[in-house]
């Protein structure tokens, strides 16, 4: 379980379970898949790696990371490691900056990572910084305790507007506006206990989790509204066989409903459930019992699930199974996870397992906070003919006429990309990074595209189009003027307004031209199209004559 911080023991507050650990060995039980130690963490430098979210992908194609421990300071690291498992530490904490570092890093859009230290800064009640590589970190806030919330465990990530979100341990929701970084409270309210980080969904809304609070104490599913910052409770857990403690963020899967894990339930296994962006929730599986450590499937998920690119999503327990370390498995919905791994592990250790990640090179990455020598490991897992993928630096929102950073390998040799089948002009700046432009005729689906040998590459998830108006043709008539609306992502715009008038006849010829009459009582002012991604206004002012 996660014990709470408060302002004088934060040295000694650490993600806290009571689980058999010990070293890090792996017994496959479907061959095709292949693990590999990469590297053991050391108390010489970082140790002990939470990252609650993943490990980030960076545009050189290395693995960016935290350590609650370690460095100079003894406050924890920021790190960066290669596929392969060349380490490098990148930053030492210092207090000042902040200290214990257990939520990982997000890359936005700008190229710069973005986290927080759950403790130091000013008032000891942590911070929330930018660290550009290879080695500069900014603060952007130090946590008061007061209104703006205190001990924070994840870090913040991109909504659909492109500005960061995150919530702290004790509830209240914080923006990051970009490119200024300025730091700014938004609301309280949410349960207590939010350690895993917001995740952005296809509906344009943020979803998180708590491990405390709700109608039975036992924690939440919640939805964050941006940008206002408005919470929602969605669900609460009630115990068996619903689970309770979720400590691991929420994923979409293609079906369109939101998948987590809960820590624990009465047999002390944990379930995987579902819920879908109206609320409804679901247990899609319950972790078998524990028997002295042991059991056939693992058990305290403490990890949460990753959607990859072969159609599954993969998540690892940090106790039970066969040699009670716990398990990575394989999970499609409707049907039982697939245990690939055993970890062995000797008993009256802790561990945290963090969720897996996968690079654009196909294979999938994870940590773990005291295996190996005790100080963390490293470690990858690959299977054959896992065809490499493309990632997006920032959201998966995205504006028509505008850059996108994709990350991906050997990209030089990307002959053509397109965003859903709509071919899209790029430029290769490594092999790790390209810059694509938007088109403005682009549609929601996944970015594509191929290698000059012919193979297709593409992202696992869809980008979303957001709307964006350029002209409005003519700029001024009477009520029942047919007004011709350019720009893109138009495509389903479900309401057009002219200065908050709603527009009762429009068309919505292509995905960049809406034709729209001038309502009745329309008055001078900018025009509005609303559309499943979100809202655009005008910056030019139709006149009503």
């Amino acid at each position: 379980m996660f014990v709470a911080c408060k302002r004088n023991l934060l040295k000694v507050c650490k993600l806290a379970m009571v689980l058999a650990f010990g070293v890090f060995a792996a017994t496959p039980a479907i061959a095709q898949f292949t693990y590999v130690d990469r590297y053991d963490f050391s108390f010489n430098s970082g140790s002990i790696p939470f990252d609650i979210a993943q490990l980030a992908q960076g545009t050189d194609g290395n693995l960016y990371g935290t350590t609650e421990q370690g460095g100079a300071h003894n406050f924890g690291t920021i790190f960066s490691l290669t596929p392969t498992g060349v380490y490098t530490d990148l930053w030492d904490f210092d207090g000042v900056t902040g200290e214990n570092t257990l939520g990982g890093l997000t890359l936005a859009s700008d190229g710069n990572f973005y986290g927080v230290a759950t403790g130091g800064g000013t008032f000891n009640y942590g911070t929330v910084f930018r660290f550009t590589p290879p080695n500069s970190v900014t603060v952007l806030h130090h946590f008061t305790g007061s209104t703006d919330g205190w001990n924070p465990y994840a870090p913040p990530v991109q909504g659909s507007d492109g500005n960061l979100y995150g919530v702290t341990s004790s509830g209240t929701v914080y923006t990051i506006t970009l490119p200024s970084g300025t730091f700014t409270a938004l609301s309280q309210g949410t349960p207590t206990g939010v350690y895993a980080p917001l995740y952005l969904a296809s509906d344009g809304n943020l979803y998180g989790t708590s491990a405390d609070g709700g109608d039975f104490g036992l924690g939440t599913v919640f939805r964050v509204k941006t940008p206002s910052g408005a919470i929602k409770v969605m669900s609460s857990f009630f115990g068996p066989p619903d689970g309770q403690n979720p400590y691991a963020p929420v994923v979409q899967f293609s079906d369109g409903f939101l998948y987590g894990t809960t820590s624990q339930v009465t047999n002390g296994g944990g379930t995987i459930y579902r819920i879908s962006l109206a609320g409804k929730m679901s247990t899609e599986y319950e972790f078998s019992a524990v028997v002295n450590n042991t059991n056939t499937d693992g058990a305290s998920p403490y990890a949460g699930l990753l959607y990859a690119s072969d159609g599954y999503m993969y998540g690892v327990t940090s106790a039970g199974g066969s040699n009670g370390g716990g398990t990575i498995y394989q999970f499609k919905p409707g049907t039982s996870p697939t245990k690939l791994f055993d970890f062995s592990a000797p008993p009256l250790l802790a561990n945290y397992a963090t969720n897996l990640m996968q690079h654009t090179n196909g294979s999938f990455f994870g940590v773990a906070s005291t295996l190996g020598s005790g100080n963390g490991t490293f470690y990858n897992l690959t299977q054959p003919n896992l065809l490499q993928i493309l990632q997006i630096a920032g959201p998966i929102f995205v504006l028509p006429g505008g850059p996108v950073q994709i990350l991906g390998n050997g990209l030089t040799r990307v002959v053509s990309l397109n965003f859903a089948n709509v071919p899209a002009v790029f430029r290769a700046i490594s092999d790790t990074q390209l810059t694509a432009t938007v088109p403005m005729s682009a549609l929601d689906g996944v970015i594509g595209g191929s290698y000059d040998t012919g193979l297709p590459i593409a992202t696992v998830s869809s980008v979303h189009i957001l709307p964006l108006i350029q002209t409005l043709d003519p700029l001024s008539g009477p009520a029942g003027t047919l007004v011709t609306i350019t720009g893109g992502g138009f495509t389903g715009a479900t309401k057009v307004k002219f200065n908050g008038v709603a527009a009762t006849e429009y068309t919505v010829v292509s995905a960049t031209m809406i034709q729209a009459t001038v309502p009745s009582g329309a008055t001078k002012g900018k025009v509005t199209v609303k559309t499943p991604n979100g809202k655009a206004t005008s910056t030019q002012k139709f006149v009503v004559r």
